[in-house]
């Protein structure tokens, strides 16, 4: 089992930073894969960034050179570094866990409200 628990939602201008941060407990030596997904007002939940043991981070096409994920050494925290914010990045952030025992269940944090406007 792992408990997610999101933090640094707000509301920003365009143009402005934001940093996400996702503290897990539990389970979280078995942690193998953690990432961000968004879902905006009457949207699909997708995928934002994911970052794996081992592994290259991978970003969804919107937001490459602009949002950046990273893990502490501990591994059970993960960060979403968002530059450059823009209108259309306005949605709910959910933190994600995938287990190495299990990849294929996915934990999910409450989420955390993201509003980019002037």
């Amino acid at each position: 089992q792992v408990h997610l628990v999101e933090s640094g939602g707000g509301l920003v201008q365009p143009g402005g930073s934001l940093r996400l941060s996702c503290a897990a407990s539990g389970s979280i030596f078995s942690i193998n894969a953690m990432g961000w997904y968004r879902q905006a007002p009457g949207k699909q939940r997708e995928l934002v960034a994911v970052t794996t043991n081992g592994g290259r981070p991978n970003y969804a096409d919107s937001v490459k050179g602009r949002f950046t994920i990273s893990r502490d050494n501990a591994g059970n925290t993960v960060y979403l570094q968002m530059n450059s914010l823009k209108p259309e990045d306005t949605a709910v952030y959910y933190c994600n866990a995938k287990l190495l025992q299990d990849p294929s269940y996915d934990y999910w944090g409450q989420g955390t409200q993201v509003t980019v406007s002037s």
